[in-house]
């Protein structure tokens, strides 16, 4: 019987911190960076904008409604809920360009209180 052979494959990961969490980065020889927007991201303003919606039509008197039917606190929903009032242009830069911000959703949603002129330093550095 001949000696098993062994075959080791080495493969450069980085480990990046995205939004708090640790996200495994294949190298950019390998699979080039795209410089995609994180899911997190971008559901988050989803549901910033939806829960503005009902707000503005009525189908929701009060953050805390909308806190209640989806089964979350309702400081949670006042801090996302300025995702909605970011400004057009940095909405843009993460939807249809998909550039990746520099800042957590925490902290997005934070830069939405600043003007419109100072939230792209803000949230792409």
């Amino acid at each position: 019987m001949s000696t098993p052979t062994t075959m080791r494959v080495f493969i450069p990961l980085t480990i990046r911190k995205r939004n708090g969490r640790p996200k495994i980065v294949p190298p950019a020889d390998i699979v080039p960076d795209t410089g995609g927007v994180d899911a997190h991201v971008l559901k988050a303003i989803a549901k910033a904008w939806s829960w503005r919606r009902k707000l503005e039509s009525g189908e929701a008197a009060t953050i805390q409604d909308i806190a209640y039917a989806e089964g979350i606190s309702d400081r949670y929903v006042g801090r996302m809920l300025r995702l909605a009032y970011l400004a057009p242009a940095i909405l843009e830069k993460l939807a249809l360009e998909r550039c990746s911000p520099a800042v957590s959703v925490k902290d997005l949603a934070a830069a939405a209180e600043l003007a419109w002129k100072e939230q792209e330093t803000a949230v792409f550095g």
